[in-house]
């Protein structure tokens, strides 16, 4: 590219290529391997065209096998096969805990000559599939699930552009929230710029009495959002109702989303989190006539936030 053109403008031109062509230019001088690294490139990427990333294993073929695929009317057909990093696939029993700007966190065990993860250690990596950078994170003091429990959370603060990984420990069992509700939830936040854990900036971590569903987890607008249940004495009883418990990355602070009484007082089980246009969706599975039905509930940005339901799908010829 000739030296006349104003960097700013080739920053725009790469931010309109190809994966393949950001790959191949990467390496062509620190300044463009700089520019195509930094976080605020990241964020702004647009390419030629919107992929989703799928991860899926076969019976033959170990580790898992990531694949884009065309975002477009050609779904599923135009597919782009991944060669996941090496520390990606050295992570044994990993789960994603979070997808943010185009980076990719995985939380698994990284100890080699083991079978399985060890009590009390983790490795988390960031990976950016698209540069196929990846950086490795050590997540101490994980709990063993007998008491405790530990929730891990993904997204990238949006005033910073800085990529954080939160690690929340609670009691793990409601008979012993009961006896230990002394013992506060563990807040700890690990940034990338500084490399280092940490107590969060905010001072009110979850109550005791809410239990986490970790696997439903979405990030939106510099938000962590996970769906949890939560425990209330009424009339000498206790009482279950879901909700959704929000990580602001700015603020470092909690909030507690309330759902409409349909959603709060459903099994926890129908129910997933997801985002859509932008907006999170609750999705709560539920079966009509012996059909299975997806109802689309919405988010609007209001205050207090509410949700509308956006329609249903049915499912006539699925598994009830």
């Amino acid at each position: 590219m000739s030296d006349n053109i104003p960097f700013e403008i080739q920053a725009e031109i790469f931010k309109r290529l190809p994966v393949k062509s950001l790959i191949q230019i990467r390496s062509v001088c620190k300044a463009w391997k700089s520019l195509i690294d930094s976080a605020d490139f990241i964020k702004n990427y647009s390419g030629q065209m919107q992929y989703l990333l799928a991860r899926y294993k076969d019976s033959v073929a170990f580790p898992e096998k990531y694949v884009f695929i065309a975002d477009d009317h050609t779904f599923p057909q135009k597919r782009v096969s991944l060669n996941s990093h090496l520390l990606v696939n050295r992570l044994k029993y990993s789960r994603i805990i979070g997808c943010s700007h185009g980076l990719l966190c995985l939380y698994g065990d990284y100890q080699e000559g083991h079978d399985g993860p060890l009590p009390g250690s983790g490795r988390a990596v960031i990976w950016n599939p698209c540069i196929r950078k990846t950086v490795t994170v050590d997540v101490p003091n994980v709990a063993d699930c007998r008491i405790y429990e530990t929730v891990l959370g993904f997204g990238v603060c949006r005033e910073t552009n800085d990529p954080k990984i939160l690690k929340i420990t609670h009691i793990n069992r409601w008979g012993h929230r009961k006896s230990l509700t002394c013992i506060p939830c563990h807040v700890e936040v690990f940034t990338l710029s500084t490399r280092a854990w940490r107590h969060p900036y905010g001072s009110n971590p979850p109550r005791n009495s809410i239990e986490f569903d970790y696997y439903n987890m979405v990030v939106l607008d510099g938000m962590i959002n996970w769906l949890a249940i939560d425990r209330i004495t009424v009339d000498g009883g206790l009482q279950s109702y879901n909700l959704i418990i929000s990580f602001d990355m700015t603020s470092e602070e909690f909030r507690e989303v309330n759902l409409p009484d349909s959603l709060a007082y459903q099994s926890l089980c129908d129910l997933s989190i997801c985002k859509l246009r932008e907006s999170l969706v609750v999705l709560e599975r539920d079966v009509e006539a012996n059909n299975l039905v997806f109802h689309v509930w919405i988010m609007e940005d209001v205050v207090p936030k509410s949700f509308t339901k956006l329609y249903a799908i049915d499912l006539p010829d699925a598994d009830v």
